[in-house]
Parts: structure tokens; sequence; C-alpha cells
């Protein structure tokens, strides 16, 4: 199962719920078919039915009243892996990048993928560890990824993994 959203709040008196959507394109969460809760305990059927101040509006089937629609806020949606398309060579879902070992081609363990963040210049593995490091998601970067052994491999950018001088920012100062 793969996050693909969550519910932010309701919104009027008919059930209405406000959405967080976790996808690429905010409206694809209404085409993953029924989506379920974070046990596969719920399921939730839903209609996209606008679009609010930096969320969705969605109705969810057997949601009639203001109380049922306040009652799922922070329930977060899942979708099933099946509903996804296949990706092409080299493309990754960031679920799937997610809780990789990140390691350096010598094998020397850097942490684990805790998060994939794209700010818009491209997506970056942030790499929980001794330090906490954000590496960029290209091939010059992290050359293989290896789901089947829960890895990927990290050839840093020149200075990444050097530390900071102590007192180096003083002497400039001075």
């Amino acid at each position: 199962m793969i996050c693909v959203g969550a519910v932010s709040g309701a919104r009027g008196l008919r059930g209405e719920v406000r959405m967080k959507s976790f996808t690429a394109d905010p409206r694809d969460i209404g085409a993953y078919g029924t989506l379920y809760d974070e046990t596969s305990s719920r399921a939730f059927d839903l209609r996209i039915t606008g679009q609010g101040k930096g969320c969705l509006l969605a109705r969810i089937e057997g949601v009639n009243d203001r109380k049922a629609a306040e009652a799922l806020k922070g329930v977060k949606l899942y979708a099933p892996r099946a509903a996804f398309p296949k990706l092409g060579e080299g493309e990754y879902y960031h679920a799937d990048l997610v809780g990789l070992r990140a390691e350096l081609a010598g094998g020397e363990i850097l942490g684990t993928v805790k998060a994939v963040h794209d700010f818009g210049a491209g997506a970056i593995l942030e790499i929980a560890g001794e330090e906490s490091l954000m590496v960029p998601f290209t091939r010059q970067a992290a050359p293989r990824v290896d789901l089947n052994k829960g890895r990927v491999v990290i050839d840093p950018p020149p200075g990444l993994l050097e530390a900071p001088e102590r007192g180096k920012e003083e002497e400039d100062e001075a």
C-alpha cells in the first residue's frame, strides 16, 4: 500500500471533506479506485468535487454529514500497489526509495533514506544517519538503486561529506 493523501478536515454540513493529495498531479488521487486507511480495515470510495485553498474537496461514499467528515480528519489514505502503473527502467516511486540503506560504493553505510523531497529543481534524498544528508537523486549522485537488496549507492558531490571547519566562520567575519 502506498500513501496517496490524507483527510485534512470537513467542509460544509453535508459531509464534504478537505484533502491533501500526495500524488504528482493532486487530482490523480481520485484515479486509484478504492482507498484504504493505514491498516486496510476501512475502505473509502471518493469523488473529487473541487479545489480549495491548498487542498482538494471530495465526497466519500457513506460520509453524509459534518460530524462524519470531521471524524476522518487526519486519516491517511492508501492505494494498493497494483493500482499504480509500472515504471520504466531507472524510475522509482518515492515510497520505494524511503527505507533503503544508503551506502558509498565501498560499502560504508551513510544511513537510511528518510524521505524524498522535490522542491522544483529535482528530487533530493534525505538520508538519516550519524549526520543528516541531502543528496541529489541523479544518476551521478545515486548511480545504483537495488530495491531487491534494499540499498542505494551514493556517489556524493564534492564536499558533501566533508565536515565544516570549526571556527572558519569566525575567521571569515574578522
